[in-house]
């Protein structure tokens, strides 16, 4: 289909979307009706099963109801005499580790392989790209994007199943497939495939300085991905600079295959492209860097929405005149949402739903008690605008009326599609008295504060609630950038004072109930801590050891993980309380 075609087929779907999603739901029952998971609740209805009798008999779900059935797939333990299979008709083909933000070990989401769902996928994967296209019309074959991208730790289960990361998904293909997909794409396979995650970075960054004059555009799963890859080239530019000179990449890069293909990338010294590089590079103005040295770029594009707001402002700074475009809501389980105006910036996107990708319910939530009201759950139809819900989805693939654990608002319509936009991942449990929301807009006062009072800048942060203790103890983790007077061995007196007043308007942010609590002595005084610089990069290296897809890795921002949290308290080099400070 040509681009006009796709965004037509896109355009129709959210015309009658009421209708597209009864077809949905209608398409998953007759295929799927008979797995064993869905029988205790269907066996005593006739078919077709309709969407009200659907909803009525069969529960909402998590992750952990599936738990068990998912280990048996994985195991290979499935019991093969049983007339039914577990979760659906399909052939199971591989599972992807969910993109979760907790540094322990991620779910696993089986991948069936299913036609409708292929339809649906490509068909919005197809539309995003037609999106693009249509704001930054492709000047000429010669063209590329530097993609940071990473195919991960792809391992396989003991029943013989491979688990990856669903961005890795597509590099599974025949050689010739994935280097028809690639072919825009300025750096080799071998670096996506490569084994070591900052070796990677130093490589996707190298290949495309060295195709400098013909990348037009720069992407990555999410913001945070590029502020680190930002970070790599400050520090590595001038090693970089010695490999373009000398033709070959330097020594810390010792896997042959990424070697090898980076050497045939730079096709030989380029002295004149390392003596342009270290002009601007050695300047030291990393202010609209993105234009200076990749002069032809026309874009950026990540998802900024939710926790990936925090990093829009610093990744904008990196990008000056070149637009940051935003992502669309894709989730491992199914394709949520379009985003179908790229250019509005985070505060204002708006995902249209797509009513074939799944069949979607909503469950209303209030934000002032962080917590879903009962289990009535709204269809696309009846949704109601300003309104706040969590996303339940039933898919092609396996998971029937499943809690997403997003939170969404209703912001209007799209044809009669509802626009929602991404608030923030639910809350675990409603003892949690702090949201990514909350924490999010405190930490943005706080920043305000701090950069004014002590010329600080916040790199990172998380919180860790322990609500084992009596009274509950908060505690938040940050990280500063590297020249602030945190990190010397004796605070002045001066600074200490002024650390306790930045403290105290941090508190005064995180929202009514954590108020309420602390007013009441339910919560004991809050404890901000000062982190060495780098500790959240090792944490994101101890995710990935564990298995976290590294495309897809979020830093934490709720800990619940005291294992986690031991681990930033001993990167601690300042604490503040209410009424001391240690440092």
């Amino acid at each position: 289909m040509t681009d006009e075609e796709i965004l037509s087929k896109l355009e129709d779907s959210t015309e009658n979307a009421s209708l597209r999603q009864l077809d949905t739901l209608r398409s998953i029952l007759e295929r799927q009706a008979g797995v064993r998971y869905l029988q205790p609740h269907l066996s005593g209805y006739s078919a077709p099963i309709d969407a009200s009798t659907f909803r009525r008999a069969v529960p909402l779900s998590c992750y952990d109801d599936y738990v068990d059935h998912i280990n048996q797939l994985a195991s290979g333990l499935v019991d093969h005499d049983h007339d039914k299979p577990l979760l659906s008709v399909d052939p199971l083909v591989c599972f992807f580790y969910s993109s979760g933000t907790s540094s322990v070990k991620p779910k696993l989401i089986p991948y069936f392989d299913s036609t409708l769902s292929k339809a649906a996928s490509q068909i919005a994967h197809q539309g995003s790209g037609a999106i693009l296209r249509r704001l930054f019309p492709p000047k000429n074959e010669n063209n590329k994007v530097l993609c940071f991208i990473y195919a991960g730790n792809i391992t396989t289960t003991e029943g013989g199943f491979k688990a990856m990361a669903a961005s890795a998904f597509p590099l599974q293909r025949s050689r010739n497939e994935t280097w028809s997909q690639l072919r825009y794409h300025s750096s080799p396979l071998e670096v996506i495939l490569g084994s070591d995650l900052e070796h990677q970075m130093y490589c996707h960054l190298l290949c495309g300085l060295r195709n400098s004059e013909i990348i037009s555009g720069i992407v990555a799963p999410y913001a945070v991905g590029l502020i680190v890859i930002f970070s790599v080239l400050e520090s590595k530019w001038e090693q970089m600079c010695d490999d373009l000179e000398n033709g070959y990449p330097c020594s810390d890069i010792t896997e042959i295959a990424m070697r090898d293909s980076v050497l045939e990338v730079l096709g030989g010294p380029q002295p004149d492209l390392a003596k342009r590089i270290r002009s601007i590079c050695g300047e030291n103005n990393w202010c609209g860097i993105v234009s200076r040295l990749w002069p032809d770029v026309r874009y950026i594009r990540c998802v900024t929405t939710g926790i990936m707001r925090q990093y829009y402002p610093k990744l904008k700074y990196y990008a000056g005149e070149v637009p940051v475009v935003g992502g669309d809501y894709f989730a491992s389980e199914c394709c949520v949402g379009i985003n179908l105006d790229i250019v509005q910036p985070p505060e204002t996107t708006r995902f249209v739903m797509l009513p074939t990708a799944a069949y979607f319910e909503f469950l209303p939530f209030d934000m002032e008690r962080r917590e879903i009201i009962g289990e009535e759950t709204a269809e696309f139809s009846s949704v109601e605008v300003g309104k706040v819900y969590e996303v339940v989805v039933t898919t092609y693939r396996g998971l029937y009326r499943y809690r997403l654990g997003d939170i969404v608002k209703v912001v209007g319509f799209y044809n009669s599609a509802p626009q929602v936009e991404f608030l923030m991942r639910a809350p675990k449990s409603s003892f949690e008295i702090v949201t990514e929301r909350d924490l999010m807009s405190a930490m943005e006062v706080f920043q305000s504060v701090l950069r004014n009072a002590m010329a600080a800048e916040i790199v990172e942060f998380a919180i860790f609630m322990d609500l084992e203790l009596s009274p509950r103890k908060l505690r938040i983790f940050v990280e500063v950038s590297g020249g602030c007077m945190f990190l010397q061995e004796k605070l002045p007196e001066s600074s200490v004072v002024g650390f306790k007043r930045c403290c105290s308007s941090l508190e005064d942010g995180l929202g009514s109930i954590y108020k309420v609590q602390r007013d009441r002595g339910q919560v004991s005084p809050l404890l901000v801590s000062i982190v060495k610089p780098g500790s959240f990069d090792k944490l994101l290296r101890v995710a990935i050891e564990n298995g976290a897809p590294a495309s897809q890795y979020k830093p934490p921002k709720i800990i619940r993980n005291h294992e986690i949290a031991e681990f930033l308290e001993g990167c601690s080099v300042a604490t503040a309380c209410l009424d001391s400070l240690d440092g």
